[in-house]
């Protein structure tokens, strides 16, 4: 199969995601900067990506680190400026980076003027701006939806004797995307941006937008499986058919579509939160809508395989009519892979897999550290901040282990993130995965995967062509690539052990070098060392 459309940067784009409190100090507060990701581009470009997404660096009062705006359009200052934003924009454009910045529309902080305004009575010109409701006669909350981050999402103002819903935390309302001037709201904070300059956004939670405006209860989850990554969370136990995932919200998504095409070469990239997101993801992708959208399909996987890779794309689809998935394995809200897929003695095993993702059909995110091989840090309880990890430990130790800061230099306190002490220790086990260590061992973790993205970067078919998938046993995945007659084969060994394939000259074409993995092609078998890959093409340049 072959793409018929034009390609697009964001098609096969590497996007490399930036926390920004945990990326570099400059002004010796501890937490991270603007300035200081500027810095740090050349690393970045080095690398071989094409894209930063930087996590929100808007003002806030920081109690969810930034995913609490009180005010879209400046920047908090324990960031920096304007200023050093559209510094930070026109560095990366010369480092041929594009910048997706994360906008949060679903809520905003409880300290944002819309909300002050509206929690003051029903009559003002911001009342219906927020999710309001009348108590039961009892008293109690207007129905059984829950918060993310623990207990009912609904909580009581007395200056209005109603309750408002916070899908997150109380101090993060709800807009209600049923009121027109909301949507017109959010739609001049993201045109504000774009006239900035930013080349797209990511979009936190966007099945959160809109609600069941009848606010019948959510059903009870048949489905929940004991053993679940959210096992700890009653949030699990619902079938979250009413709070959020609404049919309202693909209005608005192509709305903001509309606005985003306005501007050249910009990009959408949703975030899916919802059980069945292989069905969300077909919405949220059709024509009109995100141009991409990511999933927890591996964030919360504690074992991948190749069959769990095939059948993921499947249920996604990737045919031409199919919209573009973007694949992660870590983030900010997930443990580290290299951790959750117990493989911190054996990094490598993680870098192949990330591998195999970045060769699949759509774009791929590749979480600050993730090219170092960072394992899970251990946070003790007297030094975590997240909110979601003090409400349910021990059971749940949070987020912080994946936003401890970036160790860029071994032998220099804190890693070099910072001269003083940071907002989240440095592991002293991360001092010996450093960027400066790493950039000197010609076998890296950080040196294959720079060496792999750069070489992946001018492999048209790796980007932008149709994708099939090879009948091969396990541990190996298996794939084709195509594009402008081109056919790249791509073999990707999950295993520990050596793997053999029969994958002769005549069927695939000659071996592809360059890209760093080693696997020897004797006659007409490829023999796949632990962890390694092959790659060999028919037609094109090669």
């Amino acid at each position: 199969m072959t793409e018929t459309q034009e390609p697009n940067w964001w098609q096969g784009a590497a996007i490399y995601q930036i926390y920004p409190r945990s990326y570099l100090d400059t002004t010796g507060n501890g937490v991270g900067d603007l300035k200081g990701i500027s810095e740090k581009l050349p690393h970045i470009a080095e690398l071989g990506a094409d894209a930063v997404w930087i996590s929100p660096f808007v003002r806030s009062p920081m109690l969810d680190f930034g995913y609490d705006v009180s005010d879209y359009r400046a920047v908090d200052p324990l960031f920096g400026t304007l200023e050093d934003f559209q510094a930070l924009l026109d560095r990366a454009h010369e480092l041929g980076l594009k910048i997706i910045m994360d906008q949060v529309l679903s809520h905003t902080s409880n300290q944002h003027p819309w909300f002050l305004e509206s929690r003051e009575g029903r009559e003002n010109a911001k009342a219906d701006w927020y999710v309001w409701a009348d108590p039961k006669k009892d008293g109690t909350v207007p129905n059984n939806w829950l918060s993310v981050f623990g207990g009912s999402s609904w909580q009581w103002e007395p200056r209005r004797g109603q309750y408002y819903l916070h899908n997150f935390l109380r101090e993060q309302p709800d807009l209600n995307y049923h009121n027109p001037e909301v949507q017109d709201a959010v739609l001049d904070v993201c045109r504000f941006w774009l006239d900035m300059g930013v080349d797209g956004f990511r979009l936190d939670v966007c099945a959160f937008y809109f609600h069941d405006s009848d606010l019948r209860d959510n059903p009870d989850n048949p489905d929940i499986n004991p053993g679940a990554h959210f096992r700890f969370n009653p949030y699990s136990m619902q079938r979250h058919t009413r709070d959020i995932a609404q049919p309202e919200n693909l209005a608005f998504l192509e709305r903001l579509r509309a606005l985003s095409d306005a501007y050249e070469d910009r990009a959408l990239l949703g975030e899916l939160h919802e059980g069945d997101g292989a069905r969300l993801h077909r919405e949220y992708t059709a024509p009109d809508r995100l141009q991409l959208a990511y999933g927890y399909w591996f964030l919360g996987a504690d074992e991948i395989d190749a069959g769990l890779i095939r059948d993921t794309a499947a249920a996604l689809g990737h045919e031409t009519r199919d919209g573009w998935p973007c694949w992660a394995l870590d983030n900010h809200d997930f443990h580290r892979a290299v951790t959750r897929l117990g493989k911190e003695d054996c990094p490598e095993a993680v870098t192949v897999i990330l591998a195999a993702l970045t060769c699949l059909r759509g774009a791929c995110c590749i979480y600050q550290g993730s090219e170092l091989g960072l394992a899970q840090a251990h946070v003790p309880y007297d030094r975590i901040v997240d909110p979601y990890g003090r409400e349910f430990y021990p059971s749940f130790q949070g987020r912080d282990g994946a936003r401890t800061p970036m160790p860029w230099e071994g032998g220099e306190p804190h890693g070099g993130f910072s001269k003083t002490e940071p907002w989240l220790p440095v592991p002293p086990e991360h001092l010996d995965r450093a960027v400066d260590r790493q950039k000197t061992l010609p076998g890296s973790t950080r040196n294959q995967m720079s060496r792999f993205l750069n070489w992946r970067r001018e492999q048209p078919a790796l980007r932008h062509g149709g994708m099939a998938f090879l009948d091969l046993p396990q541990p190996v995945l298996g794939l084709t690539r195509e594009h402008g007659g081109e056919t790249v084969t791509c073999l990707f060994n999950l295993g520990a052990d050596e793997a053999v394939i029969e994958m002769p000259e005549t069927r695939c074409g000659a071996a592809l070098e360059g890209h760093g993995f080693g696997a020897p092609r004797e006659g007409d078998l490829v023999r796949l060392p632990a962890h390694g890959a092959f790659f060999a093409s028919t037609g094109g340049a090669g």
